[in-house]
């Protein structure tokens, strides 16, 4: 049994019956035994203690939806809109992609999240294996599928769904529990619906959650309506998409009737207020979604069309996005946008059970920033700080799962600079063909 103890501590802990405590924590392995103002009794064994003056400690960020491996491709194409992005820049580049490709730019994408404070990231994308290895090496706790687009023959289909389902079942629940496996078709204009029919009912015979992008851009939309005759999401649920649980991403362009139907089937949204503004592709619903009940995670998106992975970014933004468009100061508060990285993002993936709070049985996944700096005094509130004034360089130490997997803003498990070599290397190779 391995305990840590944290003595005078800022803990700011996303529970709201107690959201601050300053005091004292212990982790004992992989979980949270006790968080309160007293020092804990009855310790006992071999105690790792930990002085948390200048520190404030939180859950760790939860990134809900991205393609880690596309961090490769971060500044090879600026200021374009979606299609133009994917058609003319990304899909030709990441057509050359080998599966050394996929592990250095995945490795370069953990890092980054967690030296900026993700512990659970949602990765959609191919070569997947690759993917989960680095996963399992890294000590991140990751939510993981093969991202499927079916713009081609049966054959090829049915090969994509097999591969997609085979990842799935061999993964699940590996690195003592830290990876989780969904399906993924990825999005309804990429797929045909017989093609998304079969990925529902592979949800079913395998008792797994679903996930897709869902009217990111209005031309989307607009495709939609003229090829099925029907919106996506009305679209997705004829297909039963959202007769299992469902992660969509985006959902930026969404009538009422469309928010009502996604709160009507508990459809959980990831939202990617960064990557949507530097797309152009227009900002989401977000309070009328929060106000119909939806459960709402943060997710960056990838590298490529954002360009970093510092989920405080996208928490900083969803706070002010929705303040500006709305012309209401009080529309997602500080404590709120907090919880789209933390607590409701947990829900939003049906994880609240484990991550996202502060809690005693939490897993201990956490992580420690500093805030002995200038932009966090005076001390006034720590949550407001964290929101408008922090950002994912502050982080200092993070745990997932009870292990430390960043110590003094390095990384413990992986090799950083072979990381960046081979990174930069792949992105070489890509460039030149």
């Amino acid at each position: 049994m391995n305990q840590l103890w944290i003595r005078n501590g800022l803990f700011v802990t996303m529970d709201d019956k107690a959201p601050v405590i300053e005091g004292h924590m212990v982790v004992t392995d992989d979980q949270i035994t006790y968080i309160g103002e007293q020092e804990p009794q009855n310790l006992s064994g071999q105690v790792q203690k930990m002085d948390g003056k200048g520190l404030a400690f939180m859950p760790g960020l939860i990134n809900a939806h991205g393609h880690a491996a596309m961090s490769l491709l971060r500044g090879y194409s600026d200021d374009q809109n979606l299609q133009v992005w994917l058609e003319q820049k990304m899909w030709p580049m990441e057509g050359r992609y080998v599966a050394s490709d996929t592990k250095a730019g995945t490795a370069l994408a953990i890092v980054e999240m967690l030296r900026s404070g993700t512990t659970t990231f949602l990765d959609m994308y191919d070569r997947m294996d690759e993917v989960a290895k680095v996963t399992e090496q890294s000590g991140i706790r990751g939510i993981l599928m093969r991202g499927a687009i079916g713009l081609c023959s049966e054959q090829e289909q049915q090969a994509k769904l097999e591969e997609a389902i085979a990842f799935a079942l061999e993964w699940n629940g590996k690195a003592d529990g830290r990876i989780t496996t969904m399906l993924s078709p990825h999005a309804p204009y990429t797929c045909p619906p017989s093609f998304i029919e079969k990925f529902v009912q592979a949800a079913h015979d395998h008792s797994l959650a679903l996930h897709t992008h869902m009217s990111e851009t209005l031309r989307e939309v607009e495709q939609n309506v003229r090829d099925y005759g029907v919106r996506p999401a009305e679209h997705l649920h004829k297909l039963g998409f959202f007769s299992r649980p469902a992660l969509v991403a985006h959902a930026v362009h969404l009538n009422d009737e469309e928010i009502a139907m996604l709160a009507q089937y508990d459809v959980s949204v990831a939202h990617n207020p960064v990557s949507n503004l530097k797309l152009a592709s227009g900002v989401a619903r977000l309070p009328e979604m929060l106000q119909a009940g939806i459960k709402i995670a943060l997710g960056t998106d990838s590298a490529a069309s954002n360009n970093n992975l510092d989920l405080f970014q996208e928490i900083t933004m969803a706070a002010l996005l929705h303040k500006g468009v709305s012309g209401d100061p009080t529309v997602i508060p500080a404590y709120q946008a907090l919880k789209l990285g933390t607590s409701s993002g947990a829900a939003a993936i049906w994880k609240s059970k484990e991550i996202g709070m502060l809690k005693s049985g939490m897993k201990a996944d956490m992580i420690a920033i500093d805030i002995d700096q200038p932009q966090f005094f005076p001390l006034t509130d720590i949550v407001s700080h964290l929101v408008y004034a922090g950002n994912g360089r502050d982080v200092r130490h993070v745990w997932v799962n009870g292990r430390q997997v960043v110590a003094n803003g390095v990384c413990t498990m992986l090799d950083e600079e072979k990381i960046r070599r081979e990174a930069q290397a792949s992105f070489e190779r890509l460039l030149n063909g």
